[in-house]
């Protein structure tokens, strides 16, 4: 996206990919310091166990979910956030039919479509 230029980016189930089973993504607005990125995820779903050089912030919107990370684990549920730093791994799993958005610092290049 242009950093000149402000646009509208409307939340869209035609507009998300299918990443992994269970795991629905739909990137939002974005410039090359920072990203949007929604997410749903299937009751039962487990993400990988990962870790990426980003600071990622997560809000849930509806939902709960189990996070865990080297020092531990902790649930999570609709209205609550935290924030990821950069190189953790962490992994985090559903309890409940469950949707956050996530904010990346700066923006994952990996997420983001061909401009």
């Amino acid at each position: 996206m242009s950093s000149n230029v402000i646009t509208v980016q409307s939340s869209s189930e035609e507009k998300m990919s299918a990443p992994e089973p269970g795991l629905r993504r739909q990137v939002m607005s974005y410039s090359k310091s920072m990203m949007l990125v929604r997410h749903t995820m299937i009751k039962g779903w487990t993400g990988a166990l990962h870790s990426h050089p980003h600071e990622q912030m997560v809000y849930v919107v509806r939902g709960k979910l189990i996070f865990e990370h080297p020092q531990g684990k902790f649930q999570v549920a609709s209205g609550e956030s935290f924030i990821v730093p950069g190189n953790v791994q962490h992994q985090a799993s559903a309890l409940e039919d469950s949707e956050v958005l996530d904010v990346f610092t700066p923006m994952r290049e990996d997420y983001a479509s061909p401009q």
